[in-house]
Order: C-alpha cells, then sequence, then structure tokens
C-alpha cells in the first residue's frame, strides 16, 4: 500500500481565541495535493486513511473533491500569495508601529548626554550657544524637527522658559525648528558691550589659576570663536598676577595647551606668595598692636592713670 504524508497546520479559527488543526495537504513520493480552505480542519478527517481514493490519473479525492496536485513553484507561489492577502498587510503595519516607537526615545535620557549648558540669562553669547546645542543634536541623533523643539525646552531656564510657552502659543510643537532658532537668537542677541568687556577684562582675584585660565579662555570664545592662538594667549596671559607672568616663557608657547601646562607648574609660587602676605599682615598687626598699647610721653611723665593713644 502506497504511504502518504500529511501535512497539519495550527489555524485560527472563526473565534480569534482558539485555534484548529488543519489538513492543509497530502504528499505522496514527489507529488503534493492541496486540501480546500473549508475541508482542511481536522474534525472532518476522522476516517483520514480510508477516504483516499485514486482515479487512473493518480489524483486524490477527498468526500468527491478531486484535489488539486500543486508542485514546488506553485506552493510558493500561493504561499507568497496567501501572505500577501491574509498577513503582509498585518506584517508591514506591525513593522510600522515598531519603527514608529523606536523614533519616540526618551528626550530626557537623550538629554543628559548633551554635552552643553543650560541657556540662561547670563550666557553671553546665545549665537555660540546655538551652535553648541545644534551640533549635539546631530551627534546624538535628535534629528527630528518636533524632537529638536521639544529636547530644546530642557535646557532653557528663568525667562526663557516663558519664551518657550509663548512660541507653543504662536506657533504650535508642529512648526519648523528654523522658526524657533530664528526667533531665539534674535530675543536673546547681546548688542551691547558688555560681555566683550567683561570677557577681555576678566582677571585671577582669588584661587586656582587654573580655574582662572580655562574660564578666561571660554569667555574670549564665546564672543569670538574664530579668534588666533596667539592672541587668545595674550588675553589669558594679561589676567594673571606679574609675578606669575615673568615666570612664563612667551616663545615657548604654541598653544593654550601649552599655557595651561605652565601655569599648573607655577601654582606653588601662588602659595607661596599667600603665605608671604599673610606673615607680613600677621607682623604688622603685631607692631600696631605694641603702639597702642604704649602711653604718650606727656602721660607717663605726669604718671596719669588715664592712658591717651597716639
Amino acid at each position: 500500500m502506497e504511504k502518504l504524508k500529511f501535512e497539519f497546520v495550527v489555524k485560527t479559527s472563526e473565534n480569534p481565541k482558539t485555534n484548529v488543526i488543519c489538513i492543509t495537504s497530502i504528499m505522496k513520493e514527489n507529488e503534493m495535493f492541496l486540501i480546500p480552505e473549508k475541508l482542511q480542519p481536522v474534525k472532518l478527517h476522522d476516517a483520514v486513511t480510508k477516504t483516499h481514493i485514486f482515479q487512473k490519473y493518480g489524483n486524490i479525492q477527498f468526500k468527491g473533491y478531486l484535489l488539486e496536485e500543486i508542485t514546488s513553484t506553485t506552493q510558493q507561489q500561493d504561499s507568497t500569495k496567501e501572505i500577501s492577502t491574509e498577513a503582509l498587510t498585518k506584517i508591514l503595519q506591525n513593522l510600522a508601529d515598531f519603527k514608529r516607537e523606536s523614533r519616540q526615545p526618551n528626550l530626557k535620557k537623550l538629554s543628559e548626554q548633551f554635552v552643553l549648558e543650560k541657556f540662561t540669562k547670563k550666557t553671553s553669547s546665545v549665537t555660540q550657544w546655538m551652535f553648541i546645542f545644534e551640533a549635539e543634536c546631530s551627534r546624538i541623533g535628535v534629528d527630528e524637527e518636533i524632537e529638536k523643539i521639544q529636547v530644546f525646552r530642557l535646557f532653557l531656564e528663568d525667562s526663557c522658559l516663558d519664551w518657550y510657552n509663548s512660541m507653543l502659543i504662536k506657533h504650535t510643537i508642529n512648526s519648523e525648528w528654523c522658526i524657533w532658532k530664528k526667533s531665539f537668537c534674535e530675543t536673546y542677541v547681546n548688542k551691547g558691550w558688555t560681555p566683550i568687556r567683561y570677557a577681555f577684562l576678566f582677571k585671577y582675584r582669588q584661587g586656582s589659576l587654573l580655574e582662572y585660565a580655562p574660564k578666561k579662555e571660554r569667555l574670549l570664545l564665546e564672543i569670538n570663536k574664530l579668534i588666533d592662538g596667539p592672541t587668545l594667549i595674550d588675553l589669558i596671559v594679561t589676567g594673571l598676577p606679574n609675578f606669575i607672568v615673568d615666570e612664563i616663557d612667551r616663545h615657548k608657547l604654541k598653544d593654550t595647551e601649552d599655557l595651561f601646562s605652565n601655569i599648573r607648574g607655577l601654582e606653588h609660587l601662588l602659595n607661596k606668595k599667600i603665605v608671604e602676605k599673610r606673615g607680613i599682615e600677621s607682623e604688622s598687626k603685631i607692631k600696631q598692636k605694641n603702639v597702642a598699647d604704649q602711653p604718650c610721653r606727656i602721660c607717663e611723665k605726669e604718671r596719669n592713670s588715664v592712658s591717651f593713644r597716639i
């Protein structure tokens, strides 16, 4: 007796919550016969081993239906057609939803990766700040305009948040990023000389020399990021104490890193100067105290009980 192979497939029934086992095809040797969909449920095949009847053409019959023979090519075409009509739309929809969800990252977490300080009313250059903000957006992968507008709010403080809320009312969050950028730069651009004056006249007052030098460099670059290296070095050095400047060889400085390295090696001179200054002040106070405690010569001669300070 010839052996037959049956292909069993679990399919969804009319009730979406349940599945049914179906026989989709019958195979013998190198031939395959497709069972119509309405005859596939296994409950219809209670005597599957007894129901196959062969005609002289070799095709299998089931309950009076002549089963269609399919080849591997036909099976592949039917499979592709079945996917296209039944599942392909759903698969593509799920894929689109997945991509959409992946394009909606947690902007707050992304903002933590930005190497950028928040913009406040004390920020000296809005143009430079905006340049860094857009560069960080490109680096982190915040490319969509609506995402830029959303993450932009996380870097604003003080009255800048009022400006942001006003823009939301006027243009909504779905507007173009260039509108927000232009309005922000025009609103907070500093047209006066105050930041320039402050950057050029900023000098060392107290603390570490390496705290002063990078801050001075930042202030100068904020007002002019195209400033040349030698000029930048000269302006930083002119804000240092003279006894520190005299110890720096100007011709050995090629960039600000060389300057910072030299300054680091001169911190001990600053500490020594502070100790000497404190010693002089202490000695001066002692002398003043001794003079103040001495009575005037007239009182000393008259041995007056009341002493007058000179």
